[in-house]
């Protein structure tokens, strides 16, 4: 039975690997599969999805006023579809995914943070979180060596940046992930984290 996955981690967890590695899973067993990747990150270019590792693949982009079940209806049938930041997807954009579960029978599987650099959900996550089938976390560790759950957005000096617009693409020169008691001391402290001290999925450690 097909369900909607939502994979949810901090940033610097491997989320775009473990999403390509699962799409090259399906091929592998002469399954198809199509990537969607939201037009707010290009950073690596319109309609690529590429790791930090440097692997990477062609992908369908969408915006935030895209139906994603008329997108999907016109494009050939494929046996899974991943989604790649999938934090960026609107409320009427994560019921549509369950449509394509429930109506079209296609497993989806949704890759995304699940709170922002103030530690608030962003809109597709919260929902992800609230009717997907399953939540599975990808687990990355603060430079403390905790657990990270957080983000922190910096400036070029490393100092925390407390407000501003929710979504603002950038990778580590721009974002820390960190645990929950490093994220209250940095905000409480006015504390700076040095762009070096990223964090990276446990498996790496």
């Amino acid at each position: 039975m097909a369900k909607l996955y939502f994979y949810y981690s901090a940033m610097n967890a491997g989320k775009t690997t473990h999403l390509l590695q699962s799409s090259h899973n399906y091929r592998e067993r002469g399954m198809k599969t199509l990537i969607l990747s939201s037009s707010l990150d290009d950073r690596f270019g319109k309609g690529v999805v590429k790791s930090r590792i440097g692997i990477h693949s062609p992908s369908i982009i969408f915006n935030q006023s895209e139906n994603l079940f008329e997108l999907i209806s016109q494009q050939p049938a494929v046996d899974c579809i991943l989604v790649d930041e999938a934090q960026f997807l609107s409320k009427a954009q994560v019921y549509q995914l369950t449509d394509i579960v429930d109506q079209i029978q296609v497993p989806v599987l949704a890759y995304g943070l699940r709170t922002d650099f103030q530690g608030e959900l962003f809109e597709g996550s919260q929902y992800l979180l609230a009717w997907a089938d399953e939540l599975r976390e990808l687990k990355t560790i603060c430079h403390t060596g905790k657990k990270a759950t957080m983000v922190v957005r910096i400036d070029e000096t490393g100092k925390a940046i407390k407000t501003g617009a929710q979504i603002q693409i950038g990778g580590n020169e721009r974002y820390v992930s960190v645990s929950r008691a490093e994220y209250k001391r940095i905000f409480h402290d006015q504390g700076s984290i040095k762009p070096s001290q990223i964090s990276l999925p446990l498996e790496d450690m």
